[in-house]
Order: structure tokens, then C-alpha cells, then sequence
């Protein structure tokens, strides 16, 4: 683990510089320990192997932030990560659902069905939550699906797009802007601001996709 300043009212909590599942839990084990946030931190920001903590100046300095960290982490012991929870969301591939599903394959030398038969099959990891509420950031896409960003993102990618972007996959929860390749739409809802809470999916969830059905 390193800590180190981000800014005059920030610090960057890292652990180590690659993606993986054992940097996840200590990232998961400490937004743990700071479920309930002491005076003078303000929110935390966690990313795939770091935590970027936001704190009142007027009230704390680093080296007081840092203290924090540490004593909350020593209390906080590897067994109280949360379980994660599966959750699955169906989805409707190809045709005006999925645009860039063709795209996707012809990129990746695939045949569109395989491309789908090949996502539908992977469990993937909600590394962290961003962009815009709710968006799940996605880790277990399957190597060979791995696809570049469009050169120029959409000024519109509605609600529910499923989506490749790099070596990642995700779900556009509301309807925005948005650069990665389009493959699909599911129905299900990912961010509600009135359910409680207002994002269906969380930090460490599983998430499986189920085709509904391939459009051409």
C-alpha cells in the first residue's frame, strides 16, 4: 500500500499499479472501514487498484488523513469484506439495439454470434462506479473481444447501452454521451434517484449477462 498527496485536499491511497481481484479487495476493505466517516473527510472516490479520499483542509491535515487510513485499515481485518452479490441483467444484441456489434466483430475477426456467445459467457467484477451514476466499470472481459473506443464519441448513447471500451464492458445508465462500442441494451433500470439506494449495482458485485436475443 502506498499513500501519497493527490492535492491540498486530497490523498491517493494505491495498491500497486494492475488490475487485479487481490488489489480489489484491499480497495473494497477500505471503502469498508469508512463506511461511516469521520469529522473532516468528505466522500471517497475508489478506483480498480487506489482510493482517492477528499478531506476538509480547514479541519484535517494529511498527516492526519493518512493516521486515519492506517488506524482504520489495522481495525478493519481481510474477513469483513462484504460477499459479493451475482446479479445478472438480460440483454437484447445486435440490430438497433447493439450498432456497433458488427463492428465488434469484424475487429476482433469474430463472427457476430460468437462475439455475443463469448460476452454472455464471462462473470465480470464491478471494479467502481463513474462517469455518471451509476456506470459500472467492468473488469473479465474476454481478451479477444477487446475493442478500441470509437475515434469520436456519440453525442447521445441511450439508456441501457451495453457497451466495449478497450479491454473493459459496461452498461450506460442514463442516456448521455459516450464513446465506447455499442452491442447491445438491456431494459433493466441501473440508476433510480429515487430507489434507495439509487444505484442497482455496487462495488464488488458479479454481474452476468443474458442474451435475450440477437437482432440482425
Amino acid at each position: 500500500m502506498e499513500i501519497r498527496p493527490a492535492s491540498d485536499r486530497s490523498l491517493l491511497v494505491s495498491f500497486g499499479s494492475q488490475i487485479s481481484l487481490e488489489a480489489h479487495r484491499e480497495v473494497r476493505r477500505l471503502v469498508r472501514a469508512f463506511e461511516v466517516l469521520p469529522a473532516g473527510i468528505l466522500n471517497l472516490h475508489p478506483a480498480y487498484a487506489s482510493v482517492l479520499i477528499d478531506f476538509d483542509p480547514r479541519r484535517l491535515r494529511y498527516e492526519g488523513v493518512e493516521a486515519i487510513v492506517q488506524q482504520r485499515l489495522e481495525a478493519t481485518g481481510a474477513d469483513s469484506v462484504p460477499e459479493t452479490r451475482t446479479i445478472e441483467i438480460p440483454v437484447c444484441y445486435g440490430g438497433a439495439f447493439g450498432p456497433d456489434l458488427e463492428d465488434v466483430a469484424r475487429h476482433t475477426g469474430l463472427t457476430p454470434a460468437r462475439v455475443v456467445e463469448l460476452h454472455a459467457s464471462a462473470e465480470y467484477r464491478v471494479y467502481f462506479l463513474g462517469f455518471s451514476p451509476g456506470f459500472p466499470y467492468l473488469g473479465g472481459l474476454p481478451a479477444e473481444l477487446a475493442t478500441p473506443r470509437l475515434a469520436a464519441p456519440r453525442k447521445m448513447v441511450p439508456a441501457g447501452s451495453v457497451a466495449i471500451g478497450g479491454s473493459q464492458t459496461g452498461v450506460y445508465p442514463a442516456d448521455s454521451p459516450g464513446g465506447w462500442r455499442i452491442i447491445g441494451r438491456t431494459s433493466l433500470r441501473l440508476f433510480d434517484p429515487d430507489a434507495a439506494p439509487p444505484a442497482l449495482l455496487r462495488l464488488g458485485d458479479t454481474v452476468r449477462f443474458i442474451p435475450m436475443e440477437t437482432r440482425r
